[in-house]
């Protein structure tokens, strides 16, 4: 049975419609307004993100992945391991990366740990860090879920992709390219991706429909203004001599030379496809505005002179992200956000760079090659990432929780779901006694994940003191395997797709029922 059967438009005709609308003039103004108001309703919205039928309730569910590049440390975290566990296990606490037991603290009635790190340095840079992990813990401690991993590389880029794909689990698709297909039809642009180096790359399946694929965006702060052919332009024509201007443009390259030899090339159809009915699906739902985290600040940022405007959820995130403009990864949190609630995506993918960060106010915001400064520091560059990535999560976790996803009293965070990933964890070993130690890439680690949707308060896994290397577990299951060390990268991907409730129908993947919330 077809969608218009169901009573529903399908995406071309309803990408159709909403380039008709883009076209209108004086005459079709109304219906311009119209087209575009409708399309912001509770209802409407629900609507749109429901076009592809999705298991269970078939609403829409979000995933954000943030990608903790450099090698973001487990048993820096929430599985620490404190001096004197190891030193009861035979082992030697001062030759491991392990820690004094007042640094360690638990979080009551719960499985995880929460590590608390006060120096004067930054590797080598002089900076005072004073971290404590234990607030961030203990307030999603029932949305948390660790699981422990091995991966199959140590590679920085080949490891950042493994960890989006389960190593090619699924015919080599991302967890984004896997949500955007199950829930992403008929939006705007379903997959948007703002990470670095492997985490910003596709995957390699090139049957899934195009939009699926992710719409790398380098300068969130900037690019939501590149979202519409002639807002912010002074003496513009009217909508409808642009519609014919392009009209006329799209034919003239169809009957060109080029366009006569390659028009059967998939890349010049998807880049066709953009430019009609994909570009009008951006400008007429005004995301060049509702997506617009800047404000209205004359002679700087003259946006009323242009026509434009801010969100209208602008100022309170600037007041959630007030270095949006100089920090990448505020500025990536506060697009993820306006994203999720305007129903543009339902997989944003955003975290730090390997460039060193520093705000307009000189506020040290990364380390360069961010935790893997590691190599230089470990123990004070592990504590600061951890700690910028927690608070910036912190913040969207609030955002998300304030918005309705519809009417029947669900928040967004309730349908959401981030997924800190990271290549790899960190060696374990350090010379006797040293306060101050460098580490290496080490296969062994362990992932964090947060959403009302998976397992809270679990650690898939464990840690041995006597080596504070992780271990396995059954991923249908969640009872842990001490003896297994072997990859599982294709569990996490399983799980995390069962706990978005993705149809993984003739996939192969494990059943990996351990990370959903029952």
């Amino acid at each position: 049975m077809s969608l218009r059967q169901n009573g529903r438009l399908s995406r071309r005709e309803m990408l159709k419609a909403l380039s008709m609308c883009a076209a209108g003039s004086a005459t079709l103004g109304p219906l311009l307004t119209g087209c575009r108001d409708a399309l912001t309703t509770p209802a409407a919205l629900e609507q749109l993100g429901g076009v592809r039928h999705a298991r269970l309730d078939g609403k829409p569910r979000f995933l954000i992945v943030v990608g903790a590049v450099g090698g973001a440390s487990i048993i820096d975290s929430m599985l620490a391991v404190r001096a004197s566990e190891t030193a009861a296990a035979g082992a030697s606490p001062a030759k491991l990366n392990t820690f004094a037991d007042a640094q360690v603290r638990d979080v009551g009635g719960s499985p995880f740990r929460a590590v608390k790190v006060e120096t004067d340095y930054l590797g080598s840079i002089p900076l005072q860090v004073k971290t404590d992990q234990l607030p961030f813990v203990r307030k999603y401690k029932d949305s948390m879920l660790v699981a422990t991993s091995v991966g199959t590389s140590v590679n920085h880029v080949i490891a950042q992709k493994r960890s989006l794909t389960g190593n090619n689990a699924w015919r080599g698709r991302t967890l984004q390219e896997c949500v955007a297909l199950q829930y992403g039809a008929g939006l705007p642009l379903p997959n948007v991706n703002m990470g670095n180096a492997g985490y910003s790359e596709r995957g390699v399946d090139t049957s899934l429909p195009a939009y699926c694929y992710g719409e790398v965006v380098a300068k969130p702060s900037l690019w939501p203004l590149g979202l519409d052919g002639m807002k912010g332009l002074k003496d513009m024509p009217s909508r409808d001599v642009l519609a014919l201007v392009r009209s006329t443009r799209n034919t003239l390259d169809a009957e060109s030379v080029f366009g006569r030899t390659f028009d059967d090339a998939a890349a010049l159809r998807r880049w066709n496809a953009q430019r009609t009915e994909g570009q009008s699906a951006l400008e007429v739902q005004d995301l060049i505005n509702r997506l617009n985290v800047m404000p209205d600040n004359p002679p700087g940022m003259p946006l009323a002179e242009y026509g434009l405007s801010s969100s209208p959820d602008g100022e309170r995130l600037r007041a959630a992200f007030p270095n949006y403009m100089t920090d990448a990864v505020e500025a990536q949190a506060a697009l993820a956000f306006l994203l999720i609630k305007n129903r543009v995506s339902v997989s944003v993918t955003l975290g730090p760079s390997f460039n060193i960060g520093v705000t307009s106010s000189r506020e040290f915001t990364n380390p360069p090659l961010a935790f893997d400064f590691s190599h230089n520091e470990h123990r004070s560059v592990q504590a600061f990432m951890w700690s910028r990535l927690m608070t910036t999560i912190d913040k969207l976790i609030e955002l998300l929780k304030s918005e309705p996803f519809d009417s029947s009293g669900e928040s967004l965070w309730d349908r959401s779901l981030i997924y800190m990933a990271t290549e790899f964890g960190r060696t374990r070993t350090r010379v006797e006694g040293a306060t101050q130690f460098g580490t290496g890439h080490d296969l062994n680690n362990g992932f964090m994940i947060l959403s009302p949707m998976v397992r809270g308060n679990t650690v898939l896994g464990g840690v041995d003191p006597s080596t504070t290397l992780t271990h396995g577990f059954d991923p249908r299951t969640g009872a842990p395997e001490p003896g297994k060390m072997t990859s599982n990268e294709a569990d996490i991907f399983s799980g995390i797709l069962q706990a978005m409730g993705v149809d993984t129908s003739g996939s192969g993947l494990p059943d990996a029922s351990a990370f959903v919330r029952t």
